[in-house]
């Protein structure tokens, strides 16, 4: 089933929609044009320069743990899960409080099937920024793989509390819905996430519902 994580750095679609927390709210301010270049490049999917452009910021100041949690999500995307952990504990290191580090380090638990680090790891994130949509969504993700699937359903329902325009939120409800035998609450997400435009929704509106 075509789940999705999600997150805020990108509108790109990609079927898995992993998609991961960018980190600037604790950079200092001359550090800030220079990490929004490297966003840029990572956006371009120069995926080898912005790591050589993230190290090279990360020697001129070994204590910018925002460029590690970024360089780790590079390495994400370059299907280096155990690479970017490290950067991620790194970043975690230096900056305890770092929201964005854990919500990406549970993503990279998640793919390499360490379903219940990746729980503790979104609650931490959730712990640290109470407000974490995208957190809520991706811990419903890894409850649906460990077939948890009330409790996925609850996490799916909060993010969509949280942002009530949060389309992939509620094709994810949708399709959980379904596996506990709830096939009208699951229509009424597929119809609800069809109407903010998502066409697969429309399909399986179309398919399954009346």
């Amino acid at each position: 089933m075509p789940f999705r994580f999600f997150n805020t750095s990108t509108s790109k679609d990609k079927s898995s929609f992993s998609y991961f927390k960018y980190a600037f709210g604790e950079v200092f301010l001359v550090a800030i044009g220079i990490l929004i270049a490297l966003h840029a490049k990572h956006e371009l999917e120069d995926y080898n320069g912005a790591i050589v452009d993230y190290n090279k910021a990360i020697e001129l100041d070994p204590n910018d743990g925002v460029s590690y949690n970024n360089k780790g999500l590079v390495k994400h995307e370059l299907g280096d899960y155990n690479g970017a952990l490290v950067d991620y504990n790194k970043a975690i290191e230096l900056y305890p409080n770092l929201a964005a580090a854990y919500a990406n380090k549970g993503l990279a638990k998640h793919e390499l099937g360490d379903y219940n680090g990746a729980i503790v790891d979104y609650n931490k994130a959730i712990e640290l920024d109470p407000n974490d949509g995208v957190s809520y969504n991706n811990k419903g993700l890894t409850k649906y793989q460990l077939e948890d699937y009330y409790g996925a359903i609850l996490d799916f329902t909060k993010a969509i509390e949280l942002n009530p325009n949060d389309v992939v939120s509620y094709n994810n409800r949708a399709y959980t819905r379904e596996m506990v035998g709830d096939l009208n609450g699951a229509c009424l997400d597929f119809k609800k996430a069809a109407d903010m435009g998502d066409s697969d929704a429309a399909k399986m509106v179309a398919k399954q519902c009346n």
